[in-house]
């Protein structure tokens, strides 16, 4: 139900980002703050309740990943975020997708650890930053979420390293010659 919620929130958010301006982007910045908390609650109400399902495993990461490319792929635009950045991400997030897509025809389970919920985290906080982007109670919140932003980009790359390395790590030893 609340993985629903965050997809419905990407095109409410892709929306308002073609508006520039205060109202727009704050209204973009409290939706996409609703969005990410879905994701950490869904995430609770899960483990707390034992409810788990393989559609909800497929679905949850996708949800997330929609979220967060279409902010970054929206804020291109508005010279929020460079190009460049947004590529890394994305292309992290569909990697480690198509990784985990192979690793489980494999029989390898590639599970989030701490350094992808980091990612997630930094991510969130960033974005929701550049979607506000105006300047809030003195603070200059879109230099805050660039800083943020470099941040979530080094341990977005980390963390597809490591599942990266912990895939390889995993896979049986090839035919002897």
């Amino acid at each position: 139900m609340l993985t629903g919620m965050r997809i419905a929130a990407v095109p409410v958010v892709v929306l308002l980002l073609l508006f520039p301006g205060r109202l727009a982007s704050s209204l973009a910045g409290i939706c996409f703050v609703l969005a990410g908390a879905t994701d950490f609650l869904d995430g609770f109400l899960a483990r707390r309740y034992r409810i788990v399902s393989r559609f909800g495993k497929f679905l949850d990461p996708l949800a997330d990943k929609l979220l967060v490319s279409a902010a970054l792929i929206m804020l291109i635009p508005l010279d929020r975020v460079p190009a460049w950045i947004a590529f890394l991400i994305v292309g992290r997030e569909l990697a480690v997708t198509g990784l985990r897509g192979l690793a489980a025809t494999e029989g390898i389970i590639l599970a989030p650890d701490r350094w992808g919920k980091a990612k997630t985290l930094l991510q969130m906080a960033a974005l929701t930053c550049l979607i506000l982007h105006y300047p809030f109670l003195s603070i200059n919140v879109q230099q805050l979420g660039t800083v943020l932003l470099w941040l979530a980009l080094i341990i977005t790359l980390v963390s597809g390293t490591w599942y990266f390395q912990t895939f390889f790590r995993q896979q049986p030893e090839g035919p002897k010659a």
